[in-house]
């Protein structure tokens, strides 16, 4: 495929001789008991049989719609069972899907339509009170627009269903997806995962995790995230026989009551969800004695609340700490204690390679000092989708990716988090580029510049507050807020707090200072 970095041809070899690498397809990866319950959305319960066969009617109907091998889909829906037919009947189809998040508006969704060269859009009609169809209307070059629900001049989800027909296989090496990056420099950029190293990556999670056909696996945050797809998540549950539950949202009112009625094993949320799930379970009256692992990743857990999760959920802990671009770091089952709660895991796989680099000079730091984190593996990617320029900075000479995570690495292997070198907000989870941000501010009538930054904050990880240097009467916080929804900027990437400001502190060549703006709200 034009514009995807495949590995040199002597890693290929060496991660197929050492079995990292299989012959196996995203598409083959449901393998339970065809009369086993596979999926639980809502009313919908499906066997794996009848799973089986809503996808492989799905891949019939998507290719009479003229969907084939290697067409882009830009695909966004919500947990639902539609969500996992869908994605699996595509990857039968060859056709790699651009994982969008329902949060996602106009503003990412058309450029991933225009850089993916999509052939196809699909969408809810309505979802959390947003009409997706007027998102489809502003789109212009994508050949379908498909609608789970009322579609008015659009092709129903619902009319794609036909009788199976053989279908060419993709693959192993081919692109089997396309994941969103959290990137620091403007809108997302595509990740291409192989189908060779997903199923690795999903595999290879489920077995240090302990995913058994027993494991009921709920579904909180939004199934087309990384975490919650595929480490292990709903495909790696499917790929060991296991039962998916898909849950509207991580909220206690929406969860604890599915753990209670399907008897959740595990499940996989970001450090905000639990510190709720803490609170809400010393009033919640739901049963939740069947949840045996709690999953926390997607940003750094605090050693307090690490420490009381087994007491008052009666349940392990294991911190995940990984990116959709590769590498993924767990916890283990039988690590001790202090490990699980200080620590954010040790690398999933024997072929991951890690380098702990002074981000200055590029030299290896002492072992236990904090550096930045270069990672290359068989499930790490070796560059963007259409990004050379961007490669050039984020990958060395030899393929080392630069995650822009600063790290410590203790002798056991594990990994402590310390902060990024990037220019990124981890708000709950979720990744905000400030460049990007900064430009939609900038744009804003009123706003001469803009700085955004993150803050400190107990329950979200960090929250976004935007410096502004304005232009006559400044903004308020909701005017920006309004300014941003009607340029189709996702509500999470809003900023939470803005400080208006004259001029902005430089550094000595020149650069805003972003760390003399943290300064300034310390004082404040």
């Amino acid at each position: 495929m034009e514009g995807f970095t495949p590995w040199p041809e002597e890693l290929a070899a060496r991660y197929i001789a050492e079995g990292y690498w299989g012959d196996h397809v995203l598409g083959e990866v449901p393998q339970g008991d065809p009369d086993r319950v596979a999926l639980v959305a809502g009313d919908e319960r499906l066997t794996y049989a009848e799973l089986e066969r809503r996808i492989d009617r799905t891949a019939a109907g998507l290719h009479r719609l003229g969907i084939r091998r290697g067409d882009r889909v830009v695909l966004q829906l919500p947990n639902t069972a539609s969500f996992v037919i869908v994605f699996l009947a595509l990857m039968r189809l060859g056709a790699p899907p651009v994982l969008a998040l329902p949060a996602h508006r106009h503003s990412e969704i058309g450029y991933l339509c225009e850089l993916a060269e999509a052939k196809a859009y699909i969408i809810p009609d309505r979802h959390a009170g947003y009409d997706y169809r007027e998102l489809a209307r502003s789109l212009g070059g994508v050949e379908h627009v498909i609608v789970d629900g009322e579609a008015a001049e659009f092709t129903p989800l619902a009319e794609l269903d036909a009788d199976p027909i053989p279908l060419e296989r993709p693959d192993p090496a081919d692109v089997g997806l396309f994941l969103l990056s959290g990137g620091t420099t403007g809108l997302p950029k595509l990740i291409p995962r192989t189908h060779r190293d997903y199923v690795y990556n999903l595999t290879a999670s489920a077995e240090v995790c302990g995913f058994t056909s027993g494991t009921v696996y709920l579904v909180v945050l939004p199934a087309a995230h990384n975490f919650a797809l595929a480490c292990p998540g709903l495909l790696g549950t499917l790929s060991v026989g296991g039962t998916v539950v898909l849950a509207p949202s991580g909220s206690p009112d929406a969860a604890f009551p599915l753990i209670e009625r399907e008897r959740a094993t595990v499940c996989a949320v970001v450090p905000p969800i639990a510190l709720l799930w803490l609170d809400a379970a010393t009033w919640s009256e739901e049963d939740l004695s069947s949840l045996q692992l709690l999953q926390v990743g997607g940003a750094k857990l605090a050693t307090e609340p690490a420490s009381k999760i087994p007491g008052v959920l009666g349940c392990k802990l294991q911190q995940v700490f990984g990116m959709a671009e590769g590498l993924l770091n767990y916890t283990r089952l039988d690590d001790p204690p202090e490990l699980i709660e200080t620590t954010q895991g040790r690398p999933l796989s024997p072929a991951d390679e890690i380098r702990v680099v002074d981000p200055d000079t590029g030299e290896d730091v002492p072992e236990g000092e904090v550096g930045e984190l270069l990672t290359r593996g068989p499930y790490t990617l070796r560059g963007y989708y259409k990004a050379p320029e961007h490669n050039a900075r984020s990958f060395t000479a030899d393929g080392f990716y630069r995650t822009g995570d600063l790290v410590r690495r203790l002798p056991s292997g594990h990994l402590v988090v310390e902060g990024r070198h990037k220019d990124q907000i981890n708000r709950g989870g979720e990744k905000i580029a400030a460049e990007e941000l900064e430009g939609h501010l900038i744009a804003h009538p009123a706003v001469h510049d803009a700085a955004v930054v993150g803050v400190p904050d107990p329950v979200m990880g960090e929250r976004t507050c935007a410096f502004l240097v304005a232009r006559g009467t400044p903004p308020t916080l909701r005017e920006v807020k309004e300014f941003l929804r009607d340029r189709g900027v996702a509500d999470y990437k809003w900023p939470d707090r803005i400080e208006v400001v004259d001029a902005f502190p430089r550094t000595p060549v020149g650069k805003i200072s972003k760390k003399a703006l943290l300064a300034m709200l310390d004082k404040a």
